[in-house]
């Protein structure tokens, strides 16, 4: 009786969890979809904005175009005079100026009977002169004294283009019209392979702008006789085949509009917003794929009966962890609505894309100085870390004279005690030799390890090749090489930085030294010379040389061939980096006869500077 009493629950609870279930999927796909679509027409809306205010920018330019052209007197005169062959060459040359001036598409003038009698293509393949277009209706307006606008596909050129034309007055009477055609091939073309389908109708419901070319001339609403008549009345698309876009309309989902359309064996179904440009006649419509809205929805669904599972599984097992689970259902919540949240902000950012722009350069310079911080960090690191890593040799270098010292010392003070004076002052000179030395040894280490300042000037190679060679001198000793110096009769003056010149030598002059430690030839040289506006500095050793696998990733941060605790990997990357700050280049490659060879290429300063880089 209990089993059945404990079965019968189990049914009850089982049954109403799937009825939860359900009505967490319905309510939380409905929700979903609401939010993705919402944010879909946001940015469908302003797509919608700036397609419309390049199209009202794109005519408001040329609007004016034909009242001046049409106050000029040389087109006056032409239509006083059509018949003068004078006046229509002249005409026809200035029309042509005009038009590769302006960029318009063409420009001609018309009679009162609609025969053109100047062109700015008067001269090319597809000529307008002679022709007659008193059937358009831009120039039915001009002769009504109205200035006129009318999009078409031209019916000589073939070529859509958008019309402005303008009444001739002469003695108050409409004596001829001037017409500009534009081009809207250009904003068409960028509509092409964006995230949306940007369509552009007549009154008439046809497609004449799409950045999809097989929309064009099919028509979103149903081809009366009505329709075709006015179409066909003023040619508005010439000879062109116009057919109906095979779509079906429907208002659902909090009152978004959408545009179902079939073709080629499968529907898509688009979200519509449209604007009306009633100074032009047309409707600029954006239609946006519902498949990803659709797809996000239901993937948020699937991740709510997925949490909706395994919270139940988890207040199943443990009864007294529910107020947890309420908790972590309020921390949905919140979630839910900081996301709803960032939607509301991001749509108000889209309105104010102008002042984000303005921030974006202000925070990108911020980064780029902190980037240059953090490299001068690291630079300073790399150069503790040399010292670091020379500490031993240093201190040998030190202990060395420190001893002499101290025996000298002690010498001197026995021979004073037997009177022999001159013999003690030379101890105390030599004491003092040895005191200049580790002075000299101090000196060019704590200007190796301060911080230079960012400022290039003209540097002496030779000066600079000295302080290294004393700060290196000990690891050369101890790894047994021997470095060979060439800087030429002359030795030259870079542009460049002195401290940081200087470390990039140690790290080169201390990595060949670890190259050739062991091996049988352990040569080093170091070689300057001129080429043409440059200076080339060149360090080669005698050691294995790099692996060509790793060629291409040796100046890379953190990169090292070495063992641990034998170095950061820093080296070469902050050389590398230090060298390209002085507008030069650091490069590594492998000798033929054994060794690596780098090279670094610096600008050649004027050696009549005296100043110094740092």
């Amino acid at each position: 009786m209990v089993s059945r009493i404990v079965s019968g629950r189990s049914v009850w609870i089982a049954m109403l969890l799937a009825a939860a279930a359900a009505l967490i999927a319905v309510s939380v796909h409905r929700l979903a979809t609401r939010a993705a679509l919402d944010e879909a027409a946001s940015r469908g809306q302003t797509t919608l904005r700036l397609a419309v205010a390049a199209l009202s920018g794109q005519m408001r330019r040329y609007e004016p175009l034909p009242t001046l052209i049409a106050d000029q007197d040389l087109i006056r005169q032409l239509l006083a005079d059509p018949g003068d062959p004078a006046l229509r060459g002249d005409a026809n040359t200035y029309l042509k100026e005009i038009n590769a001036l302006l960029g318009s598409s063409d420009v001609y003038v018309m009679k009162t009977d609609g025969e053109t009698i100047a062109a700015s293509n008067h001269d090319g393949e597809i000529s307008f002169v002679g022709e007659n277009f008193r059937y358009r209706p831009y120039f039915q307006d001009a002769m009504a004294g109205r200035d006129g606008r009318f999009f078409a596909l031209g019916t000589t050129s073939l070529k859509r283009g958008y019309y402005f034309s303008a009444p001739v007055l002469i003695d108050q009477a409409v004596r001829g019209v001037v017409v500009f055609k534009v081009d809207i091939d250009a904003i068409e073309a960028s509509w092409k392979g964006g995230n949306n389908e940007i369509i552009v109708t007549d009154p008439e419901g046809i497609i004449f702008m799409s950045g999809r070319p097989d929309w064009l001339y099919a028509s979103l609403k149903p081809l009366t006789g009505d329709r075709i008549a006015r179409t066909t009345e003023s040619r508005r698309y010439a000879d062109a085949k116009l057919r109906e876009l095979p779509v079906s309309r429907e208002m659902r989902e909090a009152g978004h509009s959408f545009l179902r359309i079939n073709g080629d064996g499968h529907s898509r179904e688009f979200l519509e917003l449209s604007e009306d440009m009633p100074e032009a006649g047309w409707t600029v419509s954006v239609l946006t794929d519902t498949a990803s809205a659709r797809a996000q929805a239901l993937t948020t669904m699937v991740a709510a009966l997925l949490l909706f599972g395994l919270a139940t599984l988890i207040g199943a097992i443990i009864l007294q962890r529910r107020s947890r689970l309420a908790e972590r259902m309020q921390m949905q919540k919140s979630a839910r609505e900081e996301l709803e949240r960032r939607v509301e902000e991001r749509t108000a950012d889209l309105e104010t894309v102008n002042g984000q722009l303005e921030l974006e350069i202000a925070e990108r310079r911020a980064t780029e100085q902190r980037l240059r911080q953090t490299q001068s960090d690291l630079v300073q690191a790399g150069k503790l870390a040399a010292l670091g890593q020379m500490s031993a040799a240093l201190s040998h270098e030190f202990n060395q004279p420190l001893a002499a010292v101290k025996a000298y010392a002690d010498n001197a003070a026995v021979l004073i005690d037997r009177d022999r004076t001159a013999e003690a002052r030379d101890n105390v000179s030599r004491i003092s030799s040895l005191a200049d030395r580790m002075a000299t040894i101090s000196r060019h280490l704590r200007n190796f390890a301060r911080k230079p300042n960012q400022k290039l000037g003209p540097v002496p190679l030779a000066e600079v090749v000295a302080d290294t060679l004393e700060i290196v001198g000990s690891r050369l000793k101890n790894a047994g090489a021997t470095l060979s110096v060439d800087l030429g009769a002359v030795p030259p003056t870079v542009l460049a930085g002195s401290v940081r010149l200087q470390q990039v030598l140690v790290n080169l002059i201390s990595n060949a030294a670890d190259a050739v430690e062991g091996s049988g030839n352990r040569m080093i040289a170091l070689s300057a010379y001129p080429d043409g506006g440059k200076v080339s500095i060149v360090i080669r050793d005698h050691g294995p040389g790099v692996p060509p696998a790793i060629l291409d990733r040796i100046f890379d941060p953190f990169f090292s061939t070495k063992g641990v605790g034998n170095g950061l990997g820093l080296g070469l990357s902050i050389s590398y980096n230090i060298v390209k700050d002085f507008g030069g280049s650091l490069s590594a490659t492998n000798h033929p006869e054994g060794g690596a060879v780098f090279t670094i290429v610096l600008d050649a300063a004027d050696r009549s500077i005296a100043e110094a880089a740092e």
